[in-house]
């Protein structure tokens, strides 16, 4: 159990299986996010049926509402939403963090303010472990502190640092309540690695977090948080020769098409993101050979072609882009179901094209191609917009 096996691999890009107690991964994976125990609009259903293997779930949310103990009850994550394959849980770092003006750092962990009714919480390692734990998650993440994107050097120094003190408290909270509740679930912790965009953060992050215990896979968090893209690979580079080979590699909260073939090219096996769901909902789409394009666009009108004609999903195989307009325009809820249906798969289904490539040897002639023909199309969108 929690095993990560690399099958193939081109240059840095890897094909891998990891196993999970609900079931085997096989990566890259693009892993659709279900931040309050549903991914937006759709039914499990129909995630698995676009080909999600494993979803995420969120801590802070659930911790809110309805409440950790309450899904406990209900049998668990898994049983609580109806979905059998693999489940990840962040820590909810990111939000509290991101609540920045409603929140109080300190050494112990971090008080809130609820963005539902306004009461107080603390979040500390312990807790955020406790609540995880009753969650039931497959894999269940570090409490970390995660900086503003581009934080100073003394900022991100300060984050990891606490990042590293607080994963020793979430190791021992984990051991113990595994061992008090020997007939929970399985689970198993990844710890995070920050460092911001400073080099040598990430190496002394990466390096002290893998000294600090025993894992069976590692996330890199803080990025994609508003710091150039040029930037946010060359932190990958730099932290590809720190990670062991027999650990899946957890890029957290990116998840553009572009993003992800750059991150699998540099050696990423996991990928999460709400774009797909939240792009959908506001009408934007992505279609390989344009780019990124909103589908309320007038030349969309009387378009009786797909929307995308290389996508075989249930909206591309089943409605006509003017009809995606029409109900985007009128305000219909079944927009955003089709078009999250849509995003969703694109992204589940370029992450298997992915794999497919790595185990063929021929990624990366693969990925620079689909990279310029879906910059070219987003490049023609903006100039037929400006």
């Amino acid at each position: 159990m929690f095993e990560f096996q690399v099958q193939a691999t081109d240059g840095a890009a890897r094909a891998g299986v990891l196993s999970l107690p609900h079931g085997e991964v096989r990566t890259p994976v693009f892993m659709p996010v279900g931040t309050q125990a549903t991914v937006k609009t759709l039914t499990p259903e129909e995630v698995e049926g676009l080909g999600a293997q494993i979803i995420l779930g969120n801590t802070y949310h659930l911790y809110l509402r309805p409440g950790h103990d309450v899904v406990r009850t209900m049998g668990g994550l898994h049983a609580f939403q109806g979905w059998s394959r693999p489940i990840l849980t962040d820590s909810g770092g990111f939000q509290v963090f991101s609540l920045s003006d409603i929140s109080t750092i300190g050494e112990d962990g971090v008080e809130f303010q609820s963005h539902i009714d306004g009461s107080r919480h603390l979040f500390t390692p312990e807790r955020v472990m406790e609540i995880e734990r009753a969650l039931g998650a497959d894999i269940i993440m570090a409490f970390d502190q995660c900086p503003p994107g581009q934080s100073s050097r003394e900022k991100a120094t300060e984050a990891y640092e606490r990042t590293l003190r607080w994963l020793a408290r979430c190791r021992v909270a984990f051991d113990r309540i595994a061992a008090e509740d020997g007939d929970g679930p399985l689970q198993t912790l990844f710890p995070i690695v920050q460092g911001g965009i400073h080099p040598e953060l990430r190496v002394a992050s990466a390096r002290g977090t893998l000294a600090s215990g025993d894992w069976h896979g590692i996330a890199i968090g803080g990025l994609s948080v508003g710091e150039p893209k040029p930037l946010m690979h060359e932190m990958l580079d730099t932290l590809r020769p720190e990670l062991p080979d027999r650990l899946p590699r957890y890029l957290m909260g990116v998840g553009y098409p572009d993003d992800l073939l750059e991150a699998i090219g540099r050696g990423v096996d996991m990928f999460d993101c709400v774009a797909p769901t939240r792009n959908g909902r506001n009408g934007a789409v992505w279609i390989t050979a344009e780019g990124q394009v909103n589908i309320k666009q007038r030349r969309f009108l009387t378009d009786a072609g797909p929307l995308d004609p290389e996508c075989g999903c249930y909206t591309c195989t089943r409605y006509t882009r003017a009809y995606l307009r029409h109900l985007f325009v009128a305000g219909e809820g079944l927009s955003m179901r089709l078009l999250s249906i849509h995003n969703l798969h694109f992204l589940v289904n370029l992450a298997n094209q992915a794999r497919d490539h790595i185990i063929a040897g021929d990624y990366a002639g693969w990925s620079r191609a689909w990279l310029d023909r879906f910059a070219a199309g987003k490049a023609a969108a903006v100039a037929a917009r400006g």
